[in-house]
Order: structure tokens, then sequence, then C-alpha cells
């Protein structure tokens, strides 16, 4: 049995259809289709794209898309590499990596955090007044009437 990419090659050449014809139909582009008649389906993306690709060509070429897509199921499979096993040690230098990581972000977490949490505006010294006078705290309304005389300055 010939390869699929011969056999559509044939079929092509025997409707006299170019590959120019197919590609501008498919909008596949002519790379692509030269490298599907020429069996180098290793090099094309994903499965799925290359079944769409045999599609379009078939209906292009006005052939079976059903026989075109068991020719290509025909190839034979390439060999899976073989599985990891279930479990497996992992490298000691790894762990300490993962460690260290983990205590530069709780360092990183901390110092954020006393940034966010930190008490605003108890760091401002407290002003004294020019003329000495001291507002005692506990009597609000003294507070307030001091405040306002030791602001207030003369215009000259």
């Amino acid at each position: 049995m010939e390869s699929l990419g011969r056999y559509l090659k044939k079929e092509r050449e025997l409707r006299q259809i170019s590959v120019a014809e197919v590609a501008q139909t498919t909008r596949i582009p002519v790379r692509i289709l030269e490298q599907i008649e020429g069996d180098a389906v290793e090099s094309l993306p994903a499965d799925v794209f290359i079944r769409g690709y045999l599609r379009a060509y078939a209906r292009a070429v006005s052939l079976d898309e059903g026989d075109v897509l068991s020719r290509y199921q025909s190839k034979p499979e390439p060999e899976v590499p073989a599985s990891l096993p279930a479990a497996y040690a992992p490298e000691p230098g790894r762990r300490f990596g993962i460690a260290i990581a983990l205590v530069i972000l709780l360092i990183l977490f901390t110092l954020a955090l006393s940034i966010v949490l930190r008490p605003r505006h108890r760091d401002a010294p407290i002003e004294l007044s020019a003329n000495g006078v001291v507002c005692e705290e506990a009597n609000m309304l003294a507070r307030s009437s001091c405040v306002a005389s030791t602001s207030a300055k003369p215009i000259a």
C-alpha cells in the first residue's frame, strides 16, 4: 500500500489540479501541502490540525474523506517514550532551594505587613509655641483656645 502523501499527490495530478489551486481552495499554505504530499507529517502541528488539513484536501480534490483519514490512521504509531516511575526521590538541593525561597517570602511578607500596619503620625514631633505657652491636654476647651491664640500672628 502506498503512502498517504503519494496517494494524495497522485490523485491530485490525475485531476490536473495544481498545489497552488488546492492551497487557494483550502486556505492551507503551500508549504504545509507539500509537507503532507512528501509524507513529512512529523514537522506539522498537532494531530487535530493534520486531520483538518486532510479533510479539506480531500474535499478540494473530490476524494472520500473517510478513505483519506483511514489511510492516515493506518500509519505506524510513533514509539511512546518510557514513562517515569511512579515514585522518585527529589534532588536534595531542590528542597534546600525551596526552603530558602519560603524564608525569603516570609521576610518580605513580614516587612510588607509592618509597613501597612505602622501607626501613622505618631512620629511627628510636638511643636511648641514661640511664646512658651504649654496647653494642657485634659481640658479640650482650654487647648483649643490655646492653639487658636498661639497660631495667630500679628501682621506688621
